[in-house]
């Protein structure tokens, strides 16, 4: 058993491209933002005798700000991620080749891939943390589930439970308590 993984990138998984090109197509016509995860290829079902990695996912970043030219990362909320590999970024002009703003920030990762409006299937291109262009193959793999947030709603209905809330319609179990109207007429259980 080997204890590290190859660093060799091997591909992305089609679903993630498919993911990434439907994610900058909503976001448009602001910038897309997000950091790309890879996972170790003896984990995927690959047809291939080669070890390495393959990206299969899109880790958004809370607090990202972006608009028709930029989008914007905190930093400070990025995790320490070994399975970080690059970034995706979309540029609503369909321009596709990096800008001096993001070479300054290719120097993490292996590849940067920019999607340029429409946002369709030969709409992206992939750079090194240079900034020269370079490709990867999209691969047929099956996605892992994700284990992301290894939690699941039933989980989170009891820990509610536990909190006072009753589950069923999102407010306090309290007899006392009243629901007390929105401006819109919804009615909030945070107040």
């Amino acid at each position: 058993m080997r204890l590290f993984r190859s660093d060799e990138l091997l591909g992305i998984a089609r679903e993630t491209l498919e993911f990434i090109l439907e994610a900058c197509e909503d976001t448009h016509p602001n910038e897309y933002m997000g950091f790309l995860r890879a996972e170790d290829a003896r984990k995927l079902d690959l047809d291939t005798d080669r070890s390495g990695q393959v990206i299969t996912d899109v880790l958004v970043i809370p607090g990202t700000e972006s608009n028709p030219v930029s989008a914007t990362v905190r930093t400070n909320m990025k995790p320490n991620d070994v399975q970080s590999v690059g970034s995706v970024h979309s540029h609503p002009n369909g321009a596709l080749r990096p800008s001096a703003a993001d070479l300054a920030t290719f120097g993490q990762g292996q590849v940067h891939i920019i999607v340029g409006a429409p946002y369709e299937w030969g709409d992206w291109r992939v750079f090194d943390n240079e900034g020269e262009p370079t490709t990867i193959e999209v691969l047929d793999v099956e996605l892992p589930e994700s284990h992301f947030f290894d939690f699941t709603q039933a989980d989170i209905d009891r820990e509610l439970a536990a909190d006072g809330v009753d589950v069923q319609d999102g407010g306090p179990v309290d007899a006392d308590d009243e629901d007390v109207a929105d401006e819109d007429g919804s009615a909030g259980w945070l107040r």
